[in-house]
């Protein structure tokens, strides 16, 4: 089918990220002989530059990694911790009985910076200072700022359009009137700034460059050395002390024994097949296997002779997240402190049970989840969901030597809390996705990382490295993902073609971020699915919202083909339309 934006192929490299300037540090990376590993940190640091409304370097970066030289798939746990003195009884003492969306009480230990440590230092081939570069430019001599960014006037701020509400335009007056440190790098004399304004962060690359003089003082002692150097200055050092200053100024409960043990966790993914291709996702801290239960579901229909996006193969699709995602509710939580029954979510008779709720002719209004220990049914409690915000980018690299890596940065939004004064970036809220309820899974506990719904995808076929892919969205992510891969392996489309499909997604289940809410039966529909599909999925009890014709998902993947010697990769035109951000996927 004919495509907005090209199929980009090559021989050696390719990287797809959500700005353009971000995938060009990526492509600078390996014309200077870096690996993807190299490639993707380098192009993420520019991510927490240019799209600040989306992620920075005080957020979260959960990434998964096949590398070459030991022949596996990895998974890196970039997700935040809870500081030691973030009980429930304190948010109770403040009479919450939620963890707010935004402010210092919502912060945790900013994990990205020590993931992209851990990531280049384990599996890439070249310095911080080699990576961190372009990041570094365009803090200190500015960049002219893209429209998803500043802002669109009139914007509705409610998800309407995806991001929309993170921008500078509908953060203005939060910024002017209590965040002043915020309107110093991104107000204009206290206006937002027009699309194509230079935005410098001069605190930022201050920052960046205390990183590389810790990594320079070290080098002596190898590369690894010095980057943990960099990672000790962050989390032991100066810059630790100045974070803790800042959250005790602005009622934070972080404290440095909080950074001081911090520590990103490699980890062992979990893993489904289907129809002959692998698929890797991060444990159960993430929503992840949320993804792999889905594939469990859907591998006993014949989706494509039900013909794609009709009104059986939607339905279909929707009823299995409705059960696999009811399970995520149920069971998902970080496993240093719960014991999620992954072996039974994911067994093959768990989903041939759960396979059998799902009636053809009519939609489900339940949340139905099971017990994967007893393989029995039973309904788990309800709330209510919101549409997705801004807050998460994506960026996937391989290369011809066999490397291949997907990260999803979130976090440490400019609308979550103000930036630090010393450094140029505020600390996240990934906290907002904790439960205050001693009884859910997701409960908030001290030095507990919450579940979150970043989550990287990696294929295999056979031993061979396949597909990275990802995408912002929230609870849409493992939606999303999915219908871009059931496109890929059960439709055979190319990846531009699976990326530019019509897409959709439900809000049936409790939303992971504030307030937690659900909207029972709500399937969300891009407009360029017929309208004859539209009424009847309506007539089997779907309460269908119509989207804008690009507005469900925002994928990047990209694509090794061993046996052709070739790389292929592709970026979402849907976020240039919208206009949000402005992917781009770029190749040799």
């Amino acid at each position: 089918m004919p495509t907005l934006y090209p199929l980009v192929m090559g021989r050696r490299a390719m990287i797809a990220s959500e700005h353009y300037l971000s995938a060009s540090a990526g492509a600078r990376i390996f014309a200077r002989d870096g690996n993807a590993i190299d490639a993707a940190i380098a192009a993420a640091f520019v991510e927490g530059v240019v799209n600040p409304h989306m992620h920075t370097i005080g957020g979260e970066a959960p990434m998964l990694i096949y590398a070459a030289k030991v022949g596996q798939v990895v998974a890196l746990n970039g997700n935040m911790a809870a500081p030691a003195r973030a009980t429930i009884d304190h948010y109770r003492s403040l009479g919450l009985k939620l963890v707010p969306y935004e402010g210092l009480l919502a912060a945790g230990v900013p994990a990205a910076f020590d993931s992209f440590a851990t990531a280049l230092a384990r599996f890439g081939t070249m310095s911080l200072a080699d990576v961190l570069e372009p990041a570094l430019a365009l803090a200190e001599d500015g960049f002219p700022a893209h429209a998803g960014l500043t802002g669109l006037p009139a914007e509705s701020g409610d998800g309407a359009v995806a991001g929309a509400g993170a921008s500078i335009r509908n953060n203005a007056e939060k910024f002017r009137t209590r965040w002043p440190s915020s309107a110093r790098v991104y107000l204009s004399e206290g206006e937002p700034p027009a699309p194509g304004a230079l935005i410098r962060n001069p605190a930022l690359a201050i920052f960046f460059r205390r990183l590389l003089d810790a990594e320079a003082g070290a080098k002596s002692r190898g590369r690894e050395a010095a980057i943990d150097a960099a990672r000790d200055r962050f989390y032991r050092g100066d810059i630790a002390a100045d974070i803790v200053a800042w959250s005790d100024a602005n009622g934070g409960l972080l404290g440095a024994d909080d950074l001081a043990s911090f520590a990103t966790r490699i980890e062992e993914p979990v893993q489904a097949d289907y129809h002959g291709v692998t698929v890797f996702k991060c444990g159960p801290w993430s929503q992840g296997p949320v993804f792999l239960q889905q594939l469990r579901l859907l591998e006993g229909f014949d989706l494509r002779a039900m013909g794609h996006n009709s009104a059986d193969y939607i339905h279909t699709v929707v009823e299995a997240a409705k059960l696999a995602f009811a399970d995520r509710e149920a069971y998902y939580a970080d496993p240093e402190f719960v014991s999620v029954p992954l072996d039974g979510l994911l067994s093959r008779r768990y989903s041939g049970i759960r396979r059998s709720l799902i009636d053809a002719k009519r939609a489900s209004l339940e949340q139905r989840a099971g017990d994967p220990v007893a393989m029995a049914a039973r309904r788990s409690r309800g709330a209510q969901s919101r549409a997705w915000g801004a807050g998460t980018v994506q960026v996937c690299g391989d290369d011809r030597t066999g490397n291949m890596v997907a990260i999803t940065p979130s976090g440490g939004w400019i609308p979550s809390s103000p930036v630090i004064e010393s450094l140029g970036f505020p600390l996240g809220s990934r906290m907002q996705t904790f439960f205050l309820d001693q009884a859910h899974p997701n409960a908030l506990a001290p030095r507990k990382r919450p579940r979150t719904t970043l989550t990287p995808s990696l294929a295999m076929r056979g031993d061979e490295p396949y597909l990275a892919f990802g995408t912002p969205g929230g609870d849409q992510q493992d939606q999303w993902s999915l219908q871009f891969f059931l496109n890929v392996v059960d439709f055979e489309m190319n990846l531009q073609e699976a990326i530019e499909a019509p897409k959709f997604s439900t809000a049936h289940f409790p939303s992971t971020f504030y307030p937690h809410n659900a909207r029972p039966g709500v399937l969300r529909i891009e407009a360029r699915i017929e309208e004859r599909v539209r009424a009847e999925l309506t007539s089997r009890g779907h309460e269908i919202e119509v989207r804008p014709p690009w507005s469900e998902g925002h994928l990047l993947a990209v694509e090794l083909d061993r046996a052709r010697g070739v790389l292929r990769a592709g970026a979402d035109p849907r976020g240039q339309l919208t206009p949000v951000m402005a992917a781009q996927a770029i190749g040799w």
